[in-house]
């Protein structure tokens, strides 16, 4: 019986998706077998390390009775020697390209379809061609040959001795393409090319041992292996004779302990002051930092992972300094011990330029940044542009190298501008970052990565950002974007990857409920899961903070230690491909997260009880309050000790970003993913509250206050009613407010003159039931904020130390006020406040139906000339409003 086309066609569709096996029945089940036409490449740092997938695949072969034919051309002992049924074929290279090539295409002929081929070492053929084009060329013309033949052939490349274009025309043309390596005497297969096959673990580096690849998916773990296994992922060409290349060129041509014995000499001090010059940037800060704990390798190391040219910027400079400062100087915590490695990559500052020029986007950021005043309908077109921007395919090609360093390992692309996290200038949450859950095959990874650093472009010009440089002079600033690529620091659980501790740690602490508290130890704030939730508002959760000194002090008591507690956490979503949000008690509603017992704590008969051990009966009435990470765990040391450090080197207060998780044996681990200077002005200012003022010219009294300071003569007084908040506005005006509060913010009788906002819960929330929905450009005129907190409307304000939000206040030397009127301490003239006259609409007519909700007071016009005053003391945690003269 004969067949019509359309059959032979679905025949041989259905004979190349069968699964062929390699001889390891663990590397079948992650690769999902291979498929006649398949060409594997294994890139290899000895021979000895092909043989440990060859040899398998050959008997694997003979025994299912395959022809299998082992190509012969290179000097190196024969790779089969064992074994015997198998066919052999030697060439010599030596005569040319254009010979070897037609002698194996003629092989191939001759030998027909299903023949299984294992070819020697491919590295070999340079030695005789003196060309990787020519090896890729062979490569290039082999390669589709077999396919059509429904062969499976081996081939190996040893792995750094090849151009990077070579590579890639390698990866480019074969079917499947796998690292194997040797990191401390462990055996590790990370595939970095299957194509048209795809698994959740598919693209992880995996222990290889006995038979069985085990995934790593512990950030840690992973970062030392891929780090150890990949000094130069990047393949970095320095061929120019720009300063960028021929510096790089000279240093490049001595190894790591020739460097050293030579660094301290002229010449190499000389070239040393100029790489870092062109890495670090010139700031002196920074620069004396550098000259202090950066080695001529480390300068090095960060120019073997960095994209393009050009500076790594602030945000990265900061993230590495630290690091150095904590592993070179040495004191009673050996922090090599507990730093988890970091492997970094870097998108240099250059690279963002040759982007807006390349895609007619520079004269765009030039016009907004002279402007600087940006809606936010106008930044979502803004935005599209640059979405719609191409990279140059040298740097698309480097950027594939970062992913296949990186497999499937979630990652995180942020921003970092040669301004940012600077010595005065946080930039803090001005400026993108996106989380890339990095799953799906190569083609869907890139998509995603060229979409999050094109959005960390666009943030360049994003409102916030430019009304924050305007605000801090920096308009006409030489700012640049480079870009800082950081593995997600975590470990899988369930369909999910998250940090068990994550959290921002300052060593300066301005938030004192109690005397007992030592200001100089700093604080931290601690979240379950990603830090998203510890330097974001979000409605109705709350972190732990922790007073460094006094660990085990809270500043709530009882039952409000669960009202003050977090519910949900964030985490990156694998199984969806996306960054998430969960309840915790919904995450681990089965008790068996590892250490589980260090973060919960349970409720009974309204007091807090911690859990006794690892065994958890029950999750129910259980709270996140880490008391026993905090009891049990040396956490708490490990944080003081790194903030008084990285204090004492910089000179200033920081700010520092880390996630943590307690290993088996009980040891903290700590990844600090961020450091930046911190200059807190007005925040220590000493400013004594008189207690004598008349209670009918006080406008309120608050008794939790973080800021310090004096503000005279406040002209204007923006209020907006909690109750009327609550209960009568729409969620549709709820969701104007913030732009409306923005439009006065930004009123040209407002600028020249002073203002004070208060208003319910917390300010900044992206949920518009617990607060105003503003941004930095909204409010970054005024002088005092007043987050006013009534607990029968639900707006309880998050003392929020340590937020993006908050580090806006700080800077821009605005006070911030929680008040809650309901307490017996509190004074708040309602009065006051419910019978002021309103001038809403006259700044702005249109606003009219805000007029119940939104309240501008002139305060001499209704209290017969007199001003608004607000005096605030952190020490004594008082602040005063009252009406004077003077």
């Amino acid at each position: 019986m004969t067949k019509d086309k359309g059959g032979e066609a679905k025949d041989i569709v259905m004979l190349q998706s069968k699964a062929i096996g390699s001889g390891i029945p663990a590397l079948d089940d992650i690769l999902e077998g291979l498929r006649l036409g398949d060409n594997v490449v294994w890139q290899v740092d000895g021979l000895h390390n092909y043989l440990k997938v060859a040899l398998p695949f050959v008997r694997q072969a003979l025994q299912d009775r395959r022809t299998v034919i082992y190509v012969r051309f290179a000097p190196h002992y024969c790779i089969l020697e064992p074994l015997s049924g198998y066919l052999t074929t030697e060439i010599d290279p030596r005569p040319g390209f254009d010979s070897f090539s037609a002698q194996v295409n003629k092989i191939i002929e001759e030998k027909g379809k299903g023949v299984f081929y294992v070819f020697d070492n491919l590295s070999a053929l340079v030695a005789e061609w003196a060309s990787d084009e020519l090896l890729a060329n062979f490569f290039q013309l082999t390669c589709p040959y077999l396919r059509e033949q429904d062969t499976v052939a081996y081939f190996a490349l040893t792995r750094g001795q090849h151009s990077h274009s070579a590579v890639a025309r390698i990866r480019d043309t074969t079917q499947v393409l796998i690292d194997i390596y040797h990191v401390r005497d462990r055996l590790y297969i990370h595939p970095l090319k299957v194509w048209d096959r795809y698994s959740s673990q598919m693209f992880l580096p995996h222990l290889f041992s006995n038979g069985v690849l085990t995934p790593v998916f512990r950030s840690g773990d992973a970062s030392a292996i891929s780090q150890t296994a990949s000094k130069s992922p990047l393949k970095v060409k320095a061929d120019s004779i720009a300063p960028w290349d021929s510096v790089y060129r000279k240093l490049a041509q001595y190894d790591e302990d020739e460097l050293s014995f030579l660094e301290s000499t002229p010449e190499i001090q000389a070239l040393k002051q100029e790489l870092s010059q062109m890495i670090i940037g010139g700031h002196p800060e920074f620069q004396r930092l550098a000259d202090k704990y950066l080695t001529l390798n480390d300068l090095l190391s960060i120019r073997n992972r960095l994209i393009g040219s050009g500076r790594i910027g602030g945000k990265a400079a900061g993230m590495l300094l630290a690091r150095r400062i904590l592993l070179n100087d040495p004191d009673e915590t050996d922090y090599s011990r507990i730093l988890e490695e970091h492997d970094s990559f870097f998108i240099g500052s250059d690279v963002f330029f040759t982007f807006l020029v390349n895609n007619d986007l520079f004269r765009l950021r030039l016009r907004l940044t002279r402007n600087s005043q940006i809606s936010s309908e106008e930044f979502d077109k803004v935005e599209e542009r640059f979405l719609a921007g191409r990279f140059p395919e040298e740097i698309r090609e480097q950027f594939k190298d970062l992913l296949d360093y990186f497999g499937q390992a979630p990652i995180i692309v942020r921003s970092s501008s040669l301004l940012e996290d600077g010595f005065g200038n946080a930039f803090a949450g001005k400026y993108r970052s996106e989380f890339c859950a990095n799953q799906g095959g190569p083609e869907e990874r890139m998509a995603s990565f060229l979409r999050a650093v094109k959005l960390v472009y666009a943030s360049a010009v994003n409102p916030d950002a430019l009304s924050y440089r305007r605000q801090r002079g920096l308009g006409e600033s030489d700012e640049q974007m480079a870009i800082l690529v950081q593995r997600v620091s975590g470990m899988r659980y369930k369909n999910y990857f998250f940090p068990p501790l994550a959290g921002v740690a300052f060593s300066h602490n301005l938030y004192r409920w109690t005397d007992r508290i030592d200001p100089n130890q700093g604080i931290i704030r601690l979240v379950f899961g990603l830090g998203t939730r510890a330097v974001n508002r979000l409605g109705g959760d709350y972190p732990r903070m922790i007073a460094v000194s006094h660990p085990h002090l809270r500043p709530e008591v009882g039952y409000k230690v669960a009202t003050y507690a977090q519910r949900e956490l964030d985490l990156l979503n694998l199984s969806e491909n996306h960054f998430d949000s969960m309840p915790v008690a919904k995450l681990i509603s089965d008790a068996d997260y590892p250490n589980l017992y260090l973060f919960l704590s349970f409720m009974e008969e309204g007091y807090v009880r911690d859990l006794s051990g690892p065994r958890i009966k029950s999750l129910k009435g259980c709270i996140l309050t880490f008391n026993n990470l905090i009891g049990r765990t040396d956490f708490v040391r490990i944080v003081r000790g790194f903030l008084a450090k990285l204090e004492a080197a910089y000179g200033y207060p920081i700010d520092t970003e880390f996630t943590a998780f307690v290993d088996l044996e009980g040891q903290v681990k700590i990844n600090l993913v961020q450091c930046r200077p911190m200059r807190l002005p007005g925040l220590t200012e000493i400013a004594n509250v008189p207690d004598g003022i008349s209670p009918n010219r006080v406008l309120f009294r608050a008794n939790r206050t973080i800021s310090g300071g004096t503000v005279p003569n406040i002209k204007y007084i923006l209020y907006i009613d909690p109750e009327s908040y609550d209960r009568k506005a729409s969620l549709e005006l709820k969701q104007e407010m913030g732009r409306v509060v923005g439009e006065i913010n930004r009123h040209p009788e407002i600028v020249r003159q002073t203002i004070m906002m208060m208003g319910p819960g917390r300010w900044g929330s992206s949920n518009v039931a617990l607060g105003v929905n503003t941004t930095y450009a909204d409010i970054n005129h005024t002088l005092v904020l007043v987050e006013i907190a009534r607990e029968e409307a639900g707006h309880l304000p998050d003392v929020s130390y340590g937020t993006h939000f908050f580090l806006d206040l700080v800077e821009s030397q605005i006070i911030y006020l929680p008040l809650y009127p309901d307490e017996p301490q509190a004074d708040f003239n309602q009065e006051f406040f419910r019978k002021s006259s309103n001038i809403l609409s006259v700044l702005l007519p249109d606003a009219q139906r805000f007029e119940e909700f939104i309240k501008v007071i002139d305060v001499p016009a209704v209290t017969d000339g007199k001003w608004a005053h607000v005096i605030a003391d952190p020490r004594q945690q008082k602040a005063l409003c009252f009406i004077s003269n003077e």
